[in-house]
């Protein structure tokens, strides 16, 4: 019921152009990577066996990003171009070590976390950078002032948000941004609201990119939460526009909880054996 009306509501629905039929300087690239994630991405979970059997493509296209010059680009074009990179990062990340094998039990068995390194440590070459995963998602996203962006990347984890099957592109941007909204909203991994013991969860990432929120969209809180935390107002002002009027009367009750989820850093693998 809600994903319908979320979809009427943002015109998620109708037709728009693809990243295949995107312009500027990375358009020819981003129709090769929208195709291999086409091919092996289906409701957020992605075919590890499969891109492992094509990796070639993959590699080509992460290899072609060392070099390619960006800073005259437009606002759009640059951001579509991290996020298209951070994603296929995450993607031959996985690849490489696919099957992954369990070192620690800290993390689920196969999960990304299992990569020595992968987030921190493993330094790539991106528009001239030397640049890892971490970096990418703490020093440069951060310049573009929208937080919407950390719901657009994937982690290789399901409990990121939602990994489309297409890439991004500068001319449909806003609207995929849009979209990881709605799709945060209404997915349990990432809001989830317990009417019954007043409760308010809500993904990890708020908390990780708290300022990025707080700096955004705290100050659009309802007075109804001012005596709030700062990033409690950011997360209520960035999920109310998006919610069912039932679930905006619950919160107006203001006598709820939020608490953060632990990050679920299974592998968003499609065949859901993590490569066993």
């Amino acid at each position: 019921m809600r994903a319908a009306i979320i979809c009427s509501l943002l015109i998620l629905c109708t037709s728009a152009p693809s990243a295949a039929q995107s312009s500027g300087p990375d358009a020819a690239r981003s129709k090769a990577y929208d195709e291999l994630l086409d091919l092996n991405v289906r409701d957020s979970l992605v075919y590890y066996r499969a891109l492992k059997g094509e990796r070639a493509r993959l590699d080509r296209y992460v290899a072609s990003l060392s070099e390619v010059t960006i800073d005259a680009a437009s606002r759009e074009e640059r951001l579509t171009f991290w996020l298209n990179a951070y994603n296929a990062i995450v993607l031959k990340t996985v690849v490489d070590h696919y099957p992954i094998p369990q070192r620690t039990a800290e993390y689920p068995a196969h999960s990304i976390r299992q990569i020595p390194g992968a987030f921190e440590r493993t330094v790539h070459r991106v528009a001239g950078k030397m640049v890892t995963l971490n970096q990418i998602e703490q020093t440069i996203l951060p310049e573009f002032h929208d937080p919407r962006v950390y719901l657009a990347i994937g982690r290789g984890a399901l409990g990121s948000g939602r990994l489309r099957s297409e890439a991004y592109a500068p001319e449909i941007l806003e609207t995929q941004l849009k979209e990881a909204v709605a799709e945060c909203v209404n997915r349990s991994q990432c809001v989830d609201m317990d009417r019954a013991n007043n409760q308010v969860s809500v993904s990890s990432i708020f908390s990780w990119r708290s300022q990025d929120f707080i700096a955004a969209y705290a100050s659009a809180a309802p007075d109804t939460f001012a005596a709030r935390s700062p990033i409690e107002r950011a997360i209520l002002a960035f999920i109310q526009p998006h919610l069912l009027q039932t679930e905006r009367d619950f919160l107006t009750k203001n006598e709820f909880k939020v608490v953060f989820k632990s990050f679920d850093w299974s592998l968003n693998d499609l065949t859901g054996r993590g490569g066993r």
